[in-house]
């Protein structure tokens, strides 16, 4: 997914870098948790610097794990090959590890093609969730309940497992975690332009300051200048 979208896209329209532990405001904005506390921080009302609208209370921000994810992806491939990260090992094979071909979210462990075997031929292991081997398999993993993060609650906007809509989230409405994928790309290409035209007015911006700046100062200078010589006249 991440390869489809533009840099534009994955920026933080606060500090204008890729997002780092991207967040989204109930009006479904995203930034990343620093820029936007920090924003907050400094501010007399709670409102989103992209959309004005103002919260009564300071929303609670839990970071976008679906979300963190892509932006992850985006910035590797941005990397130089040779600064790639090095690819998911076997957490199973003893000495000289090979390299995985799967990881388990039951088992919360990557496998190599040996070692995957019994998951493909125990019939209690076939019911286990493979997924193409990925690293920090404990952030897929619900901290409370242990299981799969396999749904994503609209109603807190966070990815939640099985369990926690009957004990967690209840009258909450779910989506599959891989509806919400697709939805949220889509919602990315939508206001793709919208946010690089924001960046591109704040560059411009900018430049527009520093160049009053300059102006300001050549102008300061000049009038130093034409004092020096009427006062040593």
């Amino acid at each position: 997914a991440a390869a489809n979208l533009g840099e534009d896209q994955f920026l933080c329209s606060i500090c204008l870098e890729v997002f780092t532990d991207p967040v989204s405001t109930p009006c479904g904005h995203n930034f990343c948790k620093n820029c936007i506390s920090t924003h907050w921080d400094n501010s007399v009302l709670f409102k989103c610097p992209l959309c004005n609208e103002v919260f009564n209370t300071r929303p609670q921000m839990k970071i976008n794990t679906m979300f963190s994810e892509m932006a992850a992806q985006f910035r590797c491939q941005e990397k130089p090959v040779s600064e790639k990260p090095g690819e998911v090992l076997c957490d199973v094979c003893t000495g000289t590890k090979v390299k995985a071909v799967k990881s388990c979210l039951v088992c919360v462990a990557s496998y190599c093609e040996t070692h995957l075997e019994h998951h493909l031929t125990a019939p209690r292991l076939r019911r286990h969730q493979l997924i193409d081997p990925v690293e920090n398999l404990e952030d897929r993993m619900c901290t409370k309940h242990d299981k799969p993060l396999e749904l994503f609650c609209k109603t807190d906007q966070t990815c939640v497992c099985l369990v926690c809509p009957a004990l967690d989230h209840r009258d909450h409405q779910f989506v599959p975690l891989k509806e919400e994928y697709e939805e949220k790309k889509v919602e990315l290409k939508t206001t793709g332009a919208d946010v690089q035209k924001m960046i591109q007015e704040r560059r411009v911006k900018i430049e527009e300051i520093r160049g009053s700046v300059k102006v300001s100062q050549d102008e300061a200078d000049r009038e130093m200048a034409a004092g020096v010589q009427v006062f040593t006249a």
